[in-house]
């Protein structure tokens, strides 16, 4: 009979941890975000936003007000400085609005960032459309540097009457070294 596995219990118990640990790290970088994605997709849940939005020549609905509020924060080892120029503003349904961020980079070093969106409340993500935004590449500053990111969005006609504040908020991440030294594939902002 082949034994897998040694006869002395604690090294027995360490590969088990070991297996284990290695098992779990596989299941939360590879197979969770998928699955993660495709529930908030399905139910719309965490207040994801899609992908860019094509704008169409839909009329400003100028009997509403909608006030959209944002938030910027950095995940935890993030050292950029990271906020919105604006925290608030007030929108019609159907118009174009155009919201900067200010990011710095006020290590030694060139890094990569990468921000990502949630909304509240949930039900707004279906309505709340990004022409453009910074969101959509990764960022890289060099050391010492700043930029200016711009958003535009619109929210839709069809937000439904009960909503009249919706909060977008970012949390920037350091991606550096999951994307090397960022020249290729990565999109530059300029000041």
């Amino acid at each position: 009979m082949i034994r897998l596995l040694p006869e002395n219990p604690v090294a027995a118990l360490s590969i088990k941890l070991g297996v284990g640990a290695v098992g779990m790290f596989v299941f939360a970088l590879w197979i969770m975000p998928p699955l993660y994605n495709a529930f908030c997709e399905i139910t719309g849940l965490n207040g994801k936003t899609g992908d860019r939005y094509e704008a169409t020549s839909a009329e400003v609905d100028t009997s509403r007000t909608i006030k959209v509020q944002f938030v910027a924060t950095n995940n935890e080892g993030m050292p950029w400085k990271f906020a919105p120029k604006v925290r608030t503003v007030e929108v019609h349904p159907g118009e174009q609005t155009r919201i900067d961020f200010e990011a710095f980079n006020p290590t030694d070093r060139k890094m990569i960032g990468q921000a990502i969106p949630s909304l509240v409340p949930f039900k707004a993500s279906s309505y709340f459309h990004k022409t453009e935004c910074f969101c959509f590449n990764q960022q890289h500053l060099a050391a010492g540097e700043g930029a200016d990111l711009p958003m535009f969005f619109i929210v839709d006609r069809d937000l439904p009457q009960q909503i009249h504040t919706i909060t977008l908020s970012y949390t920037l991440f350091d991606v550096t070294d999951r994307y090397g030294d960022g020249e290729d594939n990565v999109a530059s902002v300029t000041q």
